[in-house]
């Protein structure tokens, strides 16, 4: 996806609330509450974008996360034709539909009801996602994460992920977590990104659940209900993070997740901020105006 987002050659990205990482350790709680806003982004699919827009313009590592679904071919039919990426990854989780992603080197990957493709697009790359259907449900998510300055320029590569290497934990009220980064109950996921240590989980609870989740201290971290409604937090800290609201997590060690009386589904996502200069113009996003001139020279050039 390429962010038609208008921002000028090196606007500078403007960090929301970072949890303290001084803090002592304990469970998280929602420090804010957010609901994204409707785009259209490649050509014309319409999309709803939670982070990277006015009100959550980025929570570092994280520069943007746009959910898309539709069951309207009008609405995804078009794709995201080939685009460039400079300076950072990008992950794309496939709920349901299908989705061929190919690049100019030549890579060619399809992207399937749970699978995942964990794409760092370094020095750069130019790639196009386009679906792989004419009708039906398309659903997912893609989330940008941010690279620090010493990788940005590193050499572009792929994790592309099958459902069957994503572990499932079973949990004593039939729910389920998907782990496609980090770790929960002994399994890992198979996702590696040393720079910023991602947790990644994607929790599926019945009606009336409760699970303690760990979160690493000093990660920025969020939650995101895509079905139903879930609690989070404890005690009087405890606030409803509704269907399509992402919910902003303080520091801490864990998060505490319940439901009522209708089953729910979240992603609940964390990483290391990297506290580093963000400037950003669309598809590219390096620590300095200058770095973005050169990536829009690089780019024209063919020199990615």
């Amino acid at each position: 996806m390429n962010t038609n987002d208008g921002s000028l050659p090196g606007s500078i990205g403007r960090n929301a609330a970072v949890p303290d990482a001084n803090a002592p350790p304990g469970p998280r709680h929602v420090l804010r509450r957010h609901v994204g806003r409707p785009t259209t982004d490649g050509a014309g699919v319409k999309l709803t974008r939670v982070i990277g827009v006015p009100g959550l313009d980025m929570l570092d590592p994280f520069l943007m996360l746009d959910e898309f679904c539709s069951d309207d071919p009008a609405a995804y039919i078009a794709g995201f034709p080939e685009h460039p990426h400079r300076g950072f990854e990008t992950v794309t989780y496939m709920l349901a539909g299908r989705m061929r992603h190919r690049d100019h080197l030549g890579n060619v990957g399809l992207l399937e009801p749970g699978s995942v493709q964990w794409m760092t697009a370094g020095r750069g790359i130019l790639h196009s996602e386009m679906p792989e259907q004419e009708d039906g449900l398309l659903r997912g998510f893609q989330l940008w994460i941010n690279l620090p300055a010493r990788n940005k320029l590193c050499a572009p590569g792929y994790q592309d992920i099958a459902p069957d290497r994503i572990p499932e934990v079973a949990l004593p009220d039939s729910g389920k977590v998907r782990v496609v980064a980090g770790s929960f109950a002994n399994s890992t996921g198979p996702v590696v990104a040393a720079d910023t240590s991602p947790l990644f989980l994607d929790v599926r609870l019945p009606a009336n659940a409760n699970v303690e989740l760990p979160v690493p201290a000093g990660h920025s971290a969020f939650v995101f209900t895509y079905e139903g409604t879930v609690q989070v937090g404890t005690g009087n800290t405890a606030q409803p993070v509704t269907a399509r609201e992402l919910a902003v997590l303080s520091e801490g060690n864990s998060v505490h997740f319940a439901t009522g009386s209708t089953a729910s589904k979240a992603l609940l996502v964390a990483a290391r901020p990297l506290c580093e200069p963000v400037a950003k113009y669309g598809p590219f996003v390096m620590n300095t105006p200058q770095e973005i001139h050169e990536a829009i020279a690089d780019f024209r050039a063919g020199r990615f």
